[in-house]
């Protein structure tokens, strides 16, 4: 028997883009308060993600996050939108279901 990983909450999802947008709240602190969250974001989206589309979704995120203007983005509702609601995304390969007789 395998253990399934549960996905994430969007609930979680979008609190976690919004911190990603609070650094420019503060004027002058937005850039450089990215410096330090786009490595933490990455990090997080790749663990509560996991695998391949986690280690895609972190690498994504980072980048997203360290470049200017690129915060408005929702990356961590995108990959849940992706995770849940898109099958094509979300296949097992390998899995082919057959019909008992």
């Amino acid at each position: 028997m395998t253990a399934t990983k549960k996905s994430p909450s969007l609930l979680f999802c979008i609190l976690m883009d919004i911190i990603g947008c609070l650094s420019f709240t503060i004027p002058g602190v937005g850039e450089f308060a990215d410096v330090i969250w786009a490595p933490v974001s990455a990090i997080i989206l790749a663990k509560t993600f996991g695998g391949t589309r986690g280690m895609f979704g972190g690498v994504f995120n980072f980048i997203e996050e360290i470049l200017p203007g690129t915060d408005i983005i929702p990356t961590f509702t995108i990959m849940w939108l992706l995770t849940n609601k898109m099958p094509f995304f979300n296949k097992k390969t390998g899995v082919i279901p057959v019909k008992a007789r």
